[in-house]
């Protein structure tokens, strides 16, 4: 196959098949956090489904273990009706396989902690709030608090904002 015709193939065998005729391969390095789980759902559910999932033709993820997981969990279960998308890859060696889960994952680089600051205070300042940032971005209130450029006061100002009601306090006693 020429070097360009490979470039494509990819891509040529998209399709969309039940999760549970894929599997997860048996030495994938990556780990990720139950949080960033939650924010890879909440991704697909904001962006919908941007990535297919990078499987061998026996069906053996390559790449997109943890989006496999994801959509076998509710909601995304039943939003996409038990299935997912997929691209086969056919390589020669299984070497060849575990280079591309590792190349994959690796590339996806880290984020920069200036850019992360610009951003958030770019999101800020367009009127977004802390609550609605957290939740798209996976950031608790401190995180943000920390990238952002507001004082501590301001930044309570803003953490409060549109809140109409607070809980009551109780008291509560050791039987």
């Amino acid at each position: 196959m020429a070097d360009k015709e490979k470039l494509f193939a990819p891509l040529s065998t998209l399709k969309w098949v039940n999760r549970n005729e894929i599997k997860p391969n048996d030495y994938n390095p990556n780990k990720v956090s139950k949080e960033n789980l939650k924010l890879l759902t909440q991704s697909i559910l904001t962006n919908g489904w941007t990535l297919p999932i990078v499987i061998r033709p026996d069906g053996t993820i390559i790449d997109g273990f943890h989006r496999w997981t994801v959509a076998g969990q509710e909601p995304l279960f039943s939003l996409l009706g038990g299935k997912v998308p997929v691209v086969v890859v056919n390589h020669a060696e299984e070497s060849e396989d575990i280079y591309g889960t590792v190349t994959h994952n690796r590339a996806r680089g880290t984020h920069l902690l200036e850019p992360m600051k610009a951003i958030v205070e770019r999101l800020l300042k367009s009127g977004k709030t802390i609550q609605e940032i957290g939740k798209q971005l996976g950031m608790k209130p401190e995180e943000i608090f920390r990238l952002s450029n507001f004082s501590k006061d301001d930044f309570l100002d803003m953490m409060t904002k549109n809140v109409s009601e607070y809980s009551k306090a109780e008291f509560i006693t050791k039987l």
